[in-house]
């Protein structure tokens, strides 16, 4: 059976809902997956070219692009249910062979890759990159239908929208950790900058955006359903509040080390990272694996309607293409600069 999967990702809503896929899919073959995603050449365009001389930091920001963003968000998703994997990002303008460039040279044998979500005739018409890799791959192509084709879309894409917020803020709080492990380890001096930036993407969007509409939408809705899960939601909701003291903590620990850097203040501050990380992925994991499986029991299409409506208006980095500036470029600045 396939150990080695291609999964190919692209920025917009199909990669949260090709990962939700692939990664329950590999978990069960005992596979490992390499995320792919094929860039266009930025620099080759004339805004790029333009760009890399009047204004090089934008440059550099737009050459990265949100390619390693939202890798990081499926490596993130697989890591979570214990499946080994690593990505790959390359710049071409002919994604199709490029898809099957890396298949060849990351020696898999299984690419997994999205339609476009189509319905009814035009989900038998898969997209040109797709029809490509299928006519020329020398290994087997699963191609998976996402988004409209999926039934009660409603529901399907408010618990994509969720889990894909839990990946950014996975992603991020990586990061974090990795770059306070990185300062005890080898005497480098924390970028406080960069950790103030992403203290704020997760006071600014998880504790006054995720958070509130979880408490509001889906416990509140959860509840009204049954009463099963009523200690869990309590639970969830004082954790909610537990974290913003411990994002509080871990500012004063910034300010601390700010002003002294020392073996102290690196102490305070790798204490307060690792606490808040701990806490995250117990909270996350008890959101993924007991409270939406209930909420997908549970709940009826009105609800899902509701939840749908208020999570799809956060304008955290999913499915606005058109926002240039807030969330997105955010967290794509900050992936960008915390990698290993």
């Amino acid at each position: 059976m396939y150990k080695h999967l291609l999964v190919t990702l692209d920025d917009t809503g199909l990669a949260t809902e090709i990962v939700s896929q692939a990664v329950p899919f590999a978990a069960a073959l005992g596979a490992r997956i390499t995320f792919f995603t094929a860039k266009a050449d930025f620099g080759a365009t004339d805004q790029g070219a333009l760009q890399r001389s009047v204004a090089p930091e934008v440059y550099a920001d737009n050459q990265e692009g949100s390619a390693r963003g939202f890798l990081q968000k499926a490596m993130s998703a697989a890591r979570a249910k214990g499946v080994e994997c690593s990505s790959l990002v390359t710049i071409s303008n002919r994604p199709y062979a490029a898809i099957l460039a890396a298949a060849e040279t990351q020696q898999c044998d299984l690419i997994f890759m999205a339609t476009h979500g189509r319905k009814g005739l035009g989900a038998l018409i898969v997209g040109s990159q797709t029809q490509k890799v299928l006519a020329n791959s020398s290994i087997p192509v699963l191609v998976a239908t996402v988004e409209s084709n999926q039934k009660h879309r409603e529901e399907h894409m408010a618990v994509a929208i969720m889990q894909d917020e839990h990946r950014s803020l996975a992603a991020v709080v990586s990061g974090l950790v990795h770059l306070v492990k990185q300062a005890n380890q080898s005497n480098v001096a924390l970028d406080v900058p960069l950790i103030k930036a992403m203290l704020h993407y997760i006071e600014a969007f998880p504790e006054r955006l995720h958070h509130p509409k979880e408490d509001a939408y889906l416990f509140e809705r959860l509840g009204s359903r049954t009463s099963e899960y009523d200690a869990a939601i309590e639970e969830l909701r004082a954790q909610h509040v537990s974290g913003g003291m411990q994002l509080k903590a871990m500012e004063t620990a910034l300010e601390g080390y700010a002003r002294q850097i020392s073996p102290a203040t690196l102490a305070e501050m790798t204490t307060t990272v690792n606490n808040f990380a701990q806490s995250l992925w117990e909270h996350m994991n008890m959101e993924e694996n007991i409270i939406l499986p209930a909420a997908r029991k549970h709940l009826r299409s009105e609800d899902w309607e509701k939840i749908y409506e208020a999570f799809s208006a956060n304008g955290d980095p999913r499915f606005d293409t058109d926002l240039e500036d807030g969330f997105k470029r955010l967290y794509s600045k900050i992936i960008n600069l915390a990698r290993p």
